[in-house]
């Protein structure tokens, strides 16, 4: 199986109503976006559909991270696309989703990952 990175735009709510989201992005000032850096083995817009509508797997577990659910406003691929031009196994789209959520808060951003 195949994996991708994505980036889901937050709303900039989730940073005055979220604690464990203001915690995680103390370098935040406010100016750029708040993000979400997930990866899949699915289409990004699969996977953000499933986060917005919080899908259940056959086994009953959560699909969705709550964060997105509430939220998730649209999906940034100007900001992962570049990094899907090869397939990952899990194990490299595990470290690039991390990489890239570190890359993004260097920049300014505020990011939520798993």
């Amino acid at each position: 199986m195949h994996y991708q990175l994505y980036v889901i735009e937050l709303s900039k709510k989730v940073f005055t109503e979220n604690r464990r989201f203001i915690e995680a992005n103390p370098q935040f000032n406010g100016v750029v976006e708040c993000l979400y850096v997930g990866m899949t083995s699915k289409t990004p817009a699969e996977r953000f559909k499933q986060h917005k509508l919080g899908r259940l797997s056959k086994k009953g577990h959560n699909l969705s991270s709550p964060i997105v659910k509430k939220y998730g406003n649209m999906l940034r691929p100007s900001l992962y696309n570049h990094l899907n031009l090869t397939p990952m196994s899990r194990a490299e789209a595990l470290k690039m989703e991390e990489q890239l959520a570190l890359e993004l808060r260097r920049k300014g951003y505020a990011v939520w990952f798993n």
